[in-house]
């Protein structure tokens, strides 16, 4: 008996269901189209998770709910998806944090069939992303969730829409094209009829310079939806111009592609030339962190001294991508995981606040604790998560990346000193930009012409029932973490060895190893012991 096709449902069922809206009765104020959505969101997570518990074994390395159709084999082309460990809990995490999106989209009045129409094939696309096993079909469904993402923005967005709204689809749209190149580079390499699939492409014995410039055009794809510096700058103003749904999914889901995209395609499917940049990566995410944790300091907008947080956040996972070390490898899928959360939370609550005082400025806020008490302490809960409060997921996800990344024995004392030393410059700043932004929110000189002409009341049940859903993993995870990083742990360690094995192939230089109870003597108990891996 075949297997249930929970993929291709969670990915085809909130498509289909997006081009039914338009044919469904409502009575003009979109409370039923509110309702179909959510009903529409909450069935795909649950299509999500039924496939995590009825198909999806942990323990296993390789590719799991595989579901194949060949459409044109003499091209190569054909319907192909399937999870691991690396797309499995992404999956997971953008059906869920779709939903929750959906429910904080209550307030929009304005067109609402469109609005969540395009909030339900953006959820299609996003999951295709993660599952799809194609070269092809990934760059389909790349592009595919581009397009809800580019409207949201210039339609419901704020003042500058139209300019944010362009300078998203200029960044995004041309980086997709080294996609397509590489794509199409890859999959007719070699003999025989062309594949693009992903198995058969890291099967190719592709030489060091192919791989070098595929690695190349793919970093700078993946860079820019990550973002990395220099090409993060359409991220702060997406950021500055976006509804509260869509901050959701811009922080929750869709900066995690790149991350997702370059441990799929840069470091399991290129490992030679990932043996080569990996430094460059290094440098790069120490970059981000220090770079956008300072100009995050200096913002007065609120949205965008969040966006910035989150550039900051995001080096992090460059670091463990390029650390040849599982436990910071596993440390960067557990921050990606950990960030959306956090990151979903935090732009909510942002538009939460900017729906009662009608200003994002931080000089135009100030003293209004006293009448919202409960937004004062979800603000004050999730910005303890955002700056890595231990018992909280953001601090074990640092944690591993730190004490990876300072054991790993691919790079040399020194770097590794001077590199966790600056990263922790970034973990420094963090709390202080946090905290101050709390303060001139919620205390200091209080603003009285906010206070007499705007009735700033405090949260609401919908509103604390978002926020405690994403609270509830963020708070899980940073004291259990097992409960996340045993979902992948067996595919980190598989890709770990990969890439180790390259390294020694790249460079002659076999690394020494690490005593295996160093990583783990220093780690609480629930984190998973990685040990460093032999080399080959």
């Amino acid at each position: 008996m075949e297997s249930f096709p929970y993929l291709s449902v969670a990915i085809l069922f909130p498509i289909a269901a997006a081009f039914l809206i338009p044919f469904l009765p409502d009575p003009g104020d979109g409370s039923r189209i509110r309702w179909y959505a959510l009903t529409i969101s909450l069935a795909d997570f649950l299509v999500t998770v039924a496939g995590f518990l009825n198909g999806y074994d942990p323990s296993v390395d390789g590719l799991q709910l595989v579901e194949q159709v060949r459409w044109l084999p003499e091209l190569g082309l054909g319907w192909s998806v399937g999870a691991d460990g690396l797309s499995m809990p992404l999956i997971l995490l953008t059906t869920f944090i779709t939903s929750l999106a959906i429910l904080a989209a209550w307030p929009v009045t304005f067109k609402p069939r469109l609005f969540h129409m395009l909030m339900l094939a953006m959820c299609g696309g996003q999951v295709a992303v993660f599952a799809v096993q194609d070269m092809l079909l990934f760059f389909l469904a790349w592009e595919l969730e581009l397009i809800p993402v580019y409207l949201l923005l210039a339609i419901w967005g704020g003042k500058k829409r139209q300019y944010a709204a362009t300078k998203f689809i200029l960044y995004t749209a041309g980086s997709s094209l080294f996609i397509l190149v590489v794509g199409l580079a890859m999959g007719f390499q070699g003999d025989g009829p062309p594949s693009f699939a992903y198995g058969d492409i890291a099967a190719k014995p592709l030489g060091l310079s192919f791989q070098a410039l595929c690695y190349s055009g793919l970093l700078i794809a993946f860079g820019v939806k990550l973002p990395v510096v220099p090409l993060h700058t359409w991220l702060p103003d997406a950021h500055g111009e976006a509804t509260a749904p869509v901050h959701m999914l811009l922080a929750g889901i869709l900066l995690k592609m790149g991350g997702y995209a370059l441990l799929r395609f840069n470091a399991q499917m290129l490992p030679e030339a990932h043996a080569q940049f990996a430094p460059l990566l290094v440098v790069l995410g120490v970059v981000n962190i220090i770079y956008a944790a300072l100009t995050s300091f200096a913002q007065r907008n609120l949205k965008r001294k969040i966006a910035y947080s989150s550039i900051s956040h995001m080096g992090f996972v460059l670091i463990g991508v390029a650390s040849f070390s599982p436990l910071a490898t596993s440390g960067a899928m557990l921050q990606m995981i950990s960030h959306g959360l956090i990151g979903a939370s935090l732009f909510f609550l942002v538009g939460a606040t900017y729906d009662r005082t009608h200003t994002l400025m931080l000089d135009e806020m100030g003293g209004v604790g006293q009448q919202m008490r409960k937004m004062f302490a979800l603000w004050t809960t999730c910005s303890l998560a955002s700056l890595a409060l231990p018992g909280m997921s953001g601090f074990v996800a640092e944690l591993m990346v730190f004490v990876g990344f300072a054991t790993s024995d691919a790079y040399s004392l020194v770097f590794r000193v001077v590199i966790v030393s600056m990263a922790a410059v970034g973990v420094i700043l963090t709390p202080i930009y946090l905290l101050s932004m709390l303060r001139e929110i919620f205390f200091g000189q209080e603003n009285q012409n906010l206070l007499e002409h705007n009735r700033l009341r405090d949260a609401e049940p919908r509103e604390i029932y978002i926020i405690s859903c994403l609270l509830v993993p963020i708070i899980s995870i940073g004291l259990y973490p097992r409960l996340t990083t045993e979902t992948y742990r067996a595919t980190i360690e598989t890709l770990v060895q990969q890439n180790r094995s390259a390294l020694v192939v790249s460079t002659g230089i076999p690394p020494s190893p690490v005593p295996p109870a160093l990583a783990t003597a220093i780690l609480p108990d629930g984190i998973p012991s990685l040990s460093p891996l032999a080399t080959q």
